[in-house]
């Protein structure tokens, strides 16, 4: 038995959903932008009175570590890990692009030969991306990619591919005009989507270090200035 509580804040969206036993019990989540820190303990409070569960039941916290927004997961895995720390249960980390990946899974049965290419927005046309095969595993790995008329040029050989995240739209007139290639609009971050990982990890006990634990930025922050 495990009751999983799951928190999803790498993109614009803010989610939060719990799990038992590998099943989705409730869900709460908004895409709107700088909201995370505002809703995040109430989406967490609201999810667990939906369910009727109260916090010292919780087995573990998973969270969508990144890469993505550098504030939002500062906001999600600093909850995660306050709650880590107050319950004393063990912090589960899903990679978000994975996470993702097995989203598309949910609502899609990948046909022989496609690959998925999940995109979370960067700075410019560049996007943080990784390869899955209609299983959900990892064929290339995750990067910091710059988008132009050359990318995933050898995948397409040979392999329809799936793109899509809030990368993937911001792309898509680079990308929509090649041969192979389908663009999946409205694809938003949900923590429902980090289930089954989490629960194969609480499974095999593979748990972060909650003191040292960080998230997975794959490049530096940056930080812009503010318009006067």
């Amino acid at each position: 038995m495990n009751l999983i509580l799951q928190i999803e804040t790498a993109t614009t969206v803010c989610s939060v959903a719990l799990s038992e036993n590998g099943s989705v019990l409730a869900y709460k989540e908004l895409e709107q932008r700088n909201v995370h820190a505002e809703i995040i303990t109430l989406f967490i409070d609201e999810v667990l009175k939906t369910a009727d569960k109260k916090y010292q039941e919780l087995d573990a916290v998973a969270v969508s570590c990144g890469p993505g927004s550098y504030t939002g997961l500062r906001i999600g895995i600093s909850a995660a890990k306050g709650l880590c720390f107050a319950l004393d249960i063990p912090l589960i980390a899903v990679e978000t692009l994975e996470g993702m990946a097995d989203g598309m899974l949910c609502q899609n049965t990948a046909e022989e030969n496609t690959l998925l290419c999940p995109m979370i927005d960067a700075r410019r046309m560049e996007v943080f991306t990784a390869v899955f095969n209609g299983k959900g595993e990892r064929i290339k790995p995750t990067s910091a990619e710059i988008i132009d008329e050359n990318s995933f040029s050898e995948l397409l050989k040979t392999n329809k591919m799936l793109f899509f995240g809030d990368g993937a739209v911001k792309c898509s007139e680079i990308l929509g005009s090649k041969t192979n290639v389908e663009i999946i609009p409205g694809f938003i971050n949900s923590a429902r989507y980090i289930t089954k990982k989490a629960t194969d990890k609480y499974e095999a006990k593979d748990f972060e270090d909650v003191a040292y634990f960080e998230p997975y930025y794959l490049k530096d922050f940056i930080a812009g200035k503010k318009s006067v």
